[in-house]
C-alpha cells in the first residue's frame, strides 16, 4: 500500500509538488497474543464450597438477638400493690433473709419436696466492667472464710511446710494431710512424696526459702501472702482451705458485663443465724474483688435451694462493710494475687 506527501518549497519560486512513495504495513500479532490478553483481563472465579454448621451454630445471629438479658434492672418498675401479680411487670420483692429461709424450708417440708437438709445457694450477680469501657474484671476463684461449718463435700488435701515442729503439728491437728520441713522438701524432689495428691500448699514464711528449688514443680501453687497460703498462723490458713466456702466467679459468653457465683451457703437444717452469717462472709469476700471504679460491683443476691426453682431476692448491701479509702486499696491489692489463686 503506497500513500503521497506533498511538500511545499516556499524558497523556490514556483511551488513544486513533489510525490514521495512510503510504504505501510500491519503487523499481525503473534499467534495465542491476544487469547492471552483476554485471560488475564478476566478473573478467575474462585468456587467456594459449603462449609459444614454444627446445629448448635446455626442461625447463631437470630438465636443471641432472641437470648434474654442476663441483666436486670427493675428500679424503674412500679412497686407491687397486691398480694398476687405477675412478677416481669413489677419490681422484685426484698425479703429479709429469715424469711426468705423459712419460705425455702415449707417448700421442703415432708409433705412437699421431703428435701429438709437441702443446700441453701446463693446466686451472686455481678457488674465484672472494669477500670476502662472496654476492659472486664477477669474470672476468679477464692475461698472464703466462714464462721459456721458445714459439710459442703469437697475433697481438700492441704499439705504444709515449717521448720519448726510445733507449728507442724498445729497445721495437722486443724485437718492438714501432711506437714513436714527440709526433710520433706527433699522426699519431695527426690520422687517419694507428689504433689499431685494435694489441692492446696501452704507454708510458714520461716522455711521460704528452702521452697524456693520446688517452684517450677509447684507453679501457681507455690505459696504466697497475697493469696493466703503464706501465713504465720497456719490453722487459720488450714480451716479457712478446709471448711471456707469455695466458689468461682464467672463472665458470660456473650454479656461480658455480667457475671455470675453460685455458691453453697449452708443446708435448711442448719439455723437461720448461721445462714445469715456465712452469707455475709461470702459477700464480703466476694466485695473484695471489686475493682478500681464507680458504681455498683454486686447487683443483686438471690437466695436458691434446689431442687426447688423459687428464687427469693435479699439486700446485700445490709452486708457490705464500708471502709476508708486507704483500707479498700489495700484489700483490692491483697485481692489481685487472689484471682488465679484457690
Amino acid at each position: 500500500m503506497f500513500s503521497i506527501v506533498s511538500k511545499l518549497r516556499p524558497n523556490s519560486s514556483f511551488f513544486s509538488l513533489t510525490k514521495t512513495f512510503i510504504s505501510e504495513r500491519n503487523y499481525a500479532a503473534r499467534k495465542g497474543t491476544r487469547e492471552r490478553k483476554q485471560k488475564k483481563k478476566t478473573k478467575k472465579e474462585v468456587e467456594v464450597k459449603a462449609k459444614f454448621i454444627p446445629h448448635n451454630q446455626r442461625n447463631k445471629d437470630a438465636l443471641l438477638a432472641a437470648r434474654p438479658i442476663l441483666k436486670v434492672d427493675d428500679s424503674a418498675r412500679p412497686l407491687p400493690f397486691d398480694d398476687v401479680y405477675i412478677m416481669k411487670y413489677y419490681r422484685w420483692k426484698v425479703y429479709p433473709f429469715h424469711e426468705a429461709v423459712e419460705s425455702h424450708r415449707q417448700t421442703h417440708h415432708p409433705d412437699m419436696y421431703n428435701e429438709p437438709n437441702s443446700n441453701l445457694l446463693a446466686r451472686i450477680e455481678l457488674n465484672m466492667q472494669g477500670e476502662k469501657v472496654t476492659r472486664f474484671v477477669e474470672d476468679f476463684s477464692r475461698i472464703a472464710a466462714i464462721p459456721h461449718k458445714f459439710e459442703h463435700g469437697d475433697e481438700r488435701a492441704i499439705i504444709a511446710f515449717s521448720k519448726t515442729a510445733s507449728v507442724r503439728q498445729e497445721a495437722l491437728d486443724a485437718g492438714a494431710q501432711l506437714a513436714g520441713g527440709v526433710d520433706l522438701i527433699k522426699q519431695i524432689q527426690n520422687g517419694g512424696v507428689s504433689l499431685q495428691n494435694f489441692q492446696y500448699i501452704i507454708a510458714h514464711p520461716d522455711i521460704l526459702p528452702e521452697l524456693v528449688p520446688l517452684r517450677g514443680v509447684m507453679k501457681r501453687r507455690f505459696p504466697n501472702p497475697k493469696m493466703g497460703t503464706l501465713a504465720v498462723d497456719l490453722t487459720g490458713v488450714t480451716e479457712r482451705l478446709l471448711h471456707g466456702i469455695s466458689y468461682s466467679a464467672k463472665k458470660d459468653e456473650h454479656e461480658k458485663d455480667f457475671g455470675l457465683v453460685e455458691a453453697v451457703v449452708g443446708t435448711l437444717d442448719m439455723d437461720s443465724r448461721c445462714l445469715e452469717e456465712n452469707f455475709a462472709a461470702l459477700v464480703q469476700d466476694v466485695y473484695r474483688m471489686k475493682p478500681k471504679r464507680e458504681g455498683t460491683f454486686i447487683s443483686r443476691c438471690l437466695l436458691v435451694s434446689p431442687p426447688s426453682s423459687e428464687k427469693f431476692k435479699v439486700d446485700h448491701e445490709l452486708y457490705i462493710e464500708v471502709k476508708d479509702d486507704n483500707t479498700q486499696k489495700d484489700v483490692e491489692d491483697d485481692g489481685e494475687g487472689e484471682r488465679v489463686a484457690l
